[in-house]
């Protein structure tokens, strides 16, 4: 490792969302001296929990799922207390639910997989094929493949129209943050894999409690949250109070939008939001830990948090989460309310809203031809990571933050200044 002497640390991280807490975990692992700072007063960037009225609420609808291979790399799930999800979803459509769920798991619940149900016989072998192949094929080879949009490669494997809008719209809206399928068809086959052999899951305490896990495995010294960075300088930053950090090398590990101020000339595609409300109810609509897909599309997904982790909730009434596309006003409120009466079959009119959370850039948009990892090299000493360099997810923060550290770690131990990239 070279020298640095006189520089307060061999690598400023900036950020302490999943990206950059994976990235600082390391290069401290590797030896390197490094600063993590964090403008909030808490860890996680959009990976966060709120406590709200005596209930849990994530920052938005989150889960985590155990196939990532990141998840199982860096994390003690059994720490975390974990909680699933009932395999496959509910799928409101005419008039009634119909259950989507994978047979070889719970076989007897898979009577709506019977033609005519939820789908014809074309749409079951099309299905049955596809999952064979994105679950049983290293996932090299997706990677490899030729991309398209989702619409595009739905409609290759063989669905009909009729079932593409019945299931795969409305569950993916939930998934890729819009509804028009026009996302990156390699990273729905990765996403179809994932789901195929992992457990969708909800922490004890909300999913804040993995940045906080990876955050108490850093030395004490490392994290300074409350310390924005007003820019980067040719020998480190500067943080809002005026004051100069230098170092060997910087890690922008933020948010795409505070990206490109750090980094002029970074380019970051556009990103998505989502708005999620939050409902007590008395009772719970649905006794079981399902998540619901609206096929009229008023909303992305609904589910009952308490049924998954009761423990959501500190008076024993249901918690009910509910998300939609973009900042909804009070007529679109009105509106998902409805729906939700219709789709659980109850008087939504006493339900307490008690709270309400819009992400800005939830996900990065993901049009073809996709990037699934990119380097982060930036320029000479800078460096940029977060899912917006890699794919819309918690495994793909964590990607990138690995990506960097290992491109950090290359630079310095060569001593070779990183060679200048465009800005893409």
């Amino acid at each position: 490792m070279r020298k640095t002497d006189g520089r307060d640390a061999e690598v400023v991280v900036i950020g302490a969302g999943m990206a950059g807490l994976a990235c600082a975990a390391d290069l401290v692992a590797a030896g390197v001296r490094v600063m993590l700072l964090e403008a909030a007063d808490t860890v996680g960037g959009r990976v966060a929990t709120d406590r709200v009225h005596g209930f849990t609420a994530d920052r938005g609808f989150q889960v985590l799922n155990t196939a990532y291979p990141q998840v199982k790399r860096r994390f003690d799930l059994r720490a975390l207390r974990l909680r699933p999800f009932t395999p496959g979803v509910l799928v409101h459509t005419g008039g009634e639910l119909r259950r989507f769920t994978d047979p070889t798991r719970r076989l007897r619940d898979s009577r709506d997989l019977l033609p005519g149900r939820l789908a014809g016989p074309r749409d079951l072998v099309a299905l049955g094929v596809l999952s064979a192949r994105d679950m049983l094929a290293p996932a090299a080879r997706l990677r490899a493949r030729p991309d398209g949009t989702t619409l595009t490669a739905l409609a290759d494997a063989g669905f009909s129209p009729a079932f593409v809008e019945s299931f795969f719209r409305p569950f993916l809206s939930g998934v890729f943050l819009e509804d028009e399928l026009e996302t990156s068809a390699r990273f729905f086959h990765l996403v179809w894999r994932t789901l195929l052999r992992g457990t969708a899951c909800l922490p004890a305490d909300g999913m804040g409690a993995l940045p906080a896990q990876l955050a108490a495995g850093l030395p004490r010294s490392v994290l300074r949250t409350g310390t924005p960075v007003l820019s980067l300088t040719p020998d480190g930053v500067v943080l809002a109070d005026g004051s100069e950090l230098t170092a060997a090398a910087t890690v922008v590990a933020t948010g795409q939008s505070a990206a490109v101020r750090l980094l002029p000339g970074l380019a970051v595609p556009s990103g998505r939001t989502v708005t999620t409300l939050y409902h007590a109810v008395g009772r719970s609509p649905l006794a079981e830990p399902t998540l619901i897909v609206d096929g009229r599309r008023r909303f992305l997904n609904t589910c009952v948090l308490t049924e998954v982790h009761p423990g959501y909730s500190s008076d024993g009434r249901a918690l009910v989460s509910t998300s939609v596309l973009g900042t909804p006003g009070p007529a679109d409120e009105a509106t998902v309310r409805a729906a939700l009466g219709e789709v659980y079959g109850t008087d939504t009119g006493t339900w307490e809203t008690v709270h309400r959370v819009t992400v800005q850039d939830a996900l990065p948009a993901m049009p073809p031809p996709w990037p699934l990892s990119r380097s982060t090299r930036f320029a000479p000493g800078r460096y940029v990571c977060g899912d917006h360099r890699a794919t819309g997810s918690l495994q793909g923060a964590l990607a990138s933050g690995t990506r960097a550290a290992r491109e950090v770690l290359t630079d310095l131990r060569t001593s070779v200044p990183a060679p200048p990239r465009d800005g893409g």
